[in-house]
This record gives structure tokens, C-alpha cells and sequence, in this order.
């Protein structure tokens, strides 16, 4: 069972995503907080395995929040969602230790499926988001690292993939290989390139895919 810990200062907001999470047989709402500070409180006392966090709230917004979740509890992962595609706030938030960013207008199922993987410890960007991130950090064209052409055909095809926002089966039905191989592609990419996670892969992969014939 995956317990997670919805903030939101909109109750109507918490309420939705509680009803509509509760319907997922492997998911818990553990608690509820309407700002950052009470947040914190509650994942001290609760220990929920992923944050659903929103981003601009009274009292301690959701980028403070997640910077200091991150400092204090390394087992929870923080999601954000939130109605505010800005540049500062995808950056900064991933920055200080979000897992994830999505729009509260993402469907509920794939609400579910990222909570999933985040709790598994995999990164998830919302669609165009990787583009917004480029854009906060000024992130200039570069060459390629000379480990790039160490990776497979196949593999830069998989990274090609990453840099698009794709998620595992969004690659393996494209390449049609399955979800298996492409995880197996995904940790050789991220060892051979040294990076922490997908969204380091594709902020790298986005600063020269596009300049590579």
C-alpha cells in the first residue's frame, strides 16, 4: 500500500483528489495539509511514502516545502501538482528534490500510475514540461558528452525518447520492445551517462539532441 499525503490550500481540491485516489486499491490517503508548513509536520508524524504537493499556498509554499521535506525525510517523495506551468516553479521545485511535476488537470489514472512510480523512485514530468525547465535554467546547446557514443542505437533512440517527456510504455509501444527492456535501456543510459535520474537525462539530452544530425 502506497500512503500518500495530499497539500493543497483548496479543501475542494484535497477533497476531489481524495475521492478519485481512494478508488486505486494500492493507494492510501494518510493525511491531509492546506499549507507547506503543516506539510512538513505531517510527514514527521505520518511518514507517507509520496507528497502530492501544490505549489502556492499560505503560510509556506510548496517549493519551501519540498526543499525542507527533502532535507529532513529522504524516504518521502514529493509530486507536485499544481495549476501553474511556470518556469521558476518547475525548476525550483525539482531542484530542491521533487520527484515529479504534473498539472492538476492530468487525468486520474495517470495521477495514479505517477504516483506509482514516484514512490518507486522514478521521475515524472508532465508533457512539455522538460521545455520549461530548459527555459528556467538557461540551459545553452552543448555537444554531445563523449559517453554518448558509447550508448547503443538503441539506447540513444530510448534517451531520444526520454528528452520527449515519454513515459516507459509510451517508449516501448514506439520501439515496440517491452517495458522491461526499456527499464533495462533507462539504468544503462543514466550509468554510462553518470546521472541521477530521467529528468537529468533529459535536460541533457535536450541541451544537443537538437543540434545533432
Amino acid at each position: 500500500m502506497i500512503r500518500v499525503l495530499l497539500v493543497d490550500d483548496q479543501s475542494i481540491i484535497r477533497q476531489g483528489l481524495k475521492v478519485l485516489l481512494e478508488l486505486e486499491p494500492d493507494l492510501q490517503i494518510v493525511g491531509e495539509a492546506d499549507n507547506g508548513q503543516t506539510a512538513i509536520e505531517l510527514v514527521d508524524t505520518l511518514q507517507p511514502d509520496v507528497v502530492l504537493m501544490d505549489i502556492r499556498m499560505p503560510i509556506m509554499d510548496g517549493v519551501a516545502a519540498t526543499q525542507a521535506i527533502n532535507a529532513r525525510f529522504a524516504r518521502t517523495k514529493i509530486l507536485v501538482l499544481t495549476t501553474f506551468n511556470d518556469d521558476e516553479y518547475v525548476a525550483a521545485a525539482l531542484k530542491y528534490g521533487a520527484m515529479g511535476y504534473l498539472l492538476k488537470d492530468t487525468p486520474s489514472d495517470e495521477l495514479a500510475a505517477a504516483i506509482r512510480a514516484i514512490a518507486k523512485g522514478y521521475t515524472q514530468l508532465g508533457p512539455g514540461l522538460v521545455d520549461k525547465i530548459l527555459a528556467a535554467t538557461n540551459t545553452t546547446p552543448t555537444p554531445p558528452p563523449p559517453s554518448w557514443d558509447e550508448l547503443t542505437p538503441r539506447e540513444q533512440e530510448v534517451l531520444r525518447l526520454i528528452a520527449k517527456g515519454d513515459s516507459n510504455r509510451e517508449i516501448a509501444q514506439t520501439l515496440y520492445i517491452s517495458e522491461g527492456t526499456v527499464k533495462n535501456h533507462v539504468t544503462n543510459i543514466l550509468q554510462q551517462l553518470n546521472l541521477r535520474d530521467r529528468t537529468q537525462a533529459a535536460i541533457l539530452a535536450n541541451s544537443f539532441l537538437s543540434h545533432d544530425s
